[in-house]
């Protein structure tokens, strides 16, 4: 195994992370961003307020986002698999 194989599979897994990772990070920020605009319009400062949506929002989001997130995180594993496997032969 060489640096630049090394470096290959990094770069693959920090990419594959972001994929999975970014659609529900996205949402949770776009969620909390709206809910704090709402408090600064309306002066509520409510704490509860900005939690329970936003992890309503994330719990949906996950449940929406779970297929793309599995075949995401399948396809890399076999890859890796793949190469593990082409590397021993």
């Amino acid at each position: 195994m060489t640096e630049t194989t090394v470096l290959e599979i990094g770069r693959q897994a920090v990419f594959t992370l972001l994929m999975v990772g970014a659609p529900v990070m996205l949402i949770a920020l776009t969620v909390g961003l709206l809910i704090s605009l709402f408090q600064a319009l309306t002066q509520i400062q409510e704490m509860t307020l900005v939690f329970v949506p936003k992890i309503l929002v994330i719990f949906i989001s996950l449940l929406v986002l779970l297929p793309f997130m599995m075949s995401t995180m399948i396809s890399f594993g076999h890859a890796l698999f793949d190469m593990i496997v082409s590397m021993g032969t």
